[in-house]
């Protein structure tokens, strides 16, 4: 049993050993766990380190709808937070939770708090890493805009388009990097070209694996060459694994051609354009409202 009513005997104890610990879950999957206590700690099926001396401060939580605000700091280390993964934005977004825990018999903990990482600062060998609450998405606009395209992202629970079907997806090793955007792939056969363009690409392995790029152009010769809108934050080698995926421009037709999806799309394609906002009564020829004929 976890939770204030595993640990309340322990506090009301009065001598207590208890220590702090965090998991951070990366954008890539990999989970980190850090405690302040001297020794590791493990439970849930993560180690916690004791040698990364990372920790909290200035966590202001409340039991309204108010967004939580913390913040979290430590070193950076080889063996844990690498300045190289922050850069590479493997730390963007990621989940991180907090335990309130009895060291001693760590089945009597707490969970304190639960968000994801905001901004990241590095300086001096060391980061600042601001903490977002599970109250922060409250803070996102809610409801449809009134437009053409879809306001849907490929693959969500409202397109709900499957990606992982066939025809949708592709993997293959990289032939070559031409700069930082651009990727040379196999020829891909039986996707056309710029089937993939305003989709994503993933890496799969090598140093560069779990990191994802928006494709910008999707071109075919005697390879495929997949140009991104901006460079990944580490670099892939030729021989490295890849996943990219369809891209949708957001317009009817290619909802209904390209994925068979004209029930989910959602978007607006009949509402008047901006050029019915000048549009103006005739004032020459039949006026008169009748037929012209």
């Amino acid at each position: 049993m976890t939770g204030i009513a595993a640990l309340q005997p322990h506090l009301d104890g009065g001598g207590t050993s208890l220590c702090r610990a965090w998991a951070i879950t990366r954008s890539d999957g990999a989970v980190l766990g850090f405690t302040d206590h001297d020794l590791p700690l493990t439970f849930g099926g993560i180690t916690f380190s004791a040698a990364a001396g990372l920790s909290t401060s200035r966590l202001m939580q409340g039991t309204g709808l108010a967004v939580d605000n913390a913040e979290a700091m430590g070193a950076l280390s080889d063996a844990a937070i690498r300045a190289d993964d922050i850069e590479a934005g493997r730390y963007d977004g990621a989940e991180l939770r907090a335990w309130l825990v009895n060291w001693a018999a760590p089945e009597e903990r707490v969970l304190q708090f639960r968000g994801h990482l905001g901004e990241l600062r590095r300086a001096g060998g060391a980061f600042t890493a601001e903490l977002r609450g599970l109250t922060e998405a409250l803070n996102r606009p809610q409801g449809r805009i009134y437009q053409a395209p879809c306001g849907a992202v490929l693959g969500d629970a409202a397109c709900g388009v499957d990606l992982s079907a066939p025809g949708y997806s592709a993997e293959a090793a990289l032939l070559g990097t031409g700069d930082a955007r651009v990727l040379h792939l196999p020829a891909l056969p039986g996707f056309s070209p710029g089937w993939f363009a305003r989709g994503a690409l993933t890496v799969l392995d090598g140093a560069a694996a779990g990191l994802q790029g928006v494709i910008k152009r999707d071109r075919s010769g005697d390879g495929r060459e997949i140009a991104l809108w901006a460079p990944l934050g580490a670099a892939p080698a030729a021989g490295d694994r890849v996943r990219v995926s369809a891209g949708c421009d957001k317009r009817f037709g290619t909802c209904r051609y390209k994925f068979g999806n004209a029930l989910n799309f959602r978007g607006f394609p009949d509402i008047p354009g901006t050029d019915w906002l000048a549009a103006v009564p005739a004032s020459r020829g039949n006026t008169g409202g009748g037929s012209r004929r």
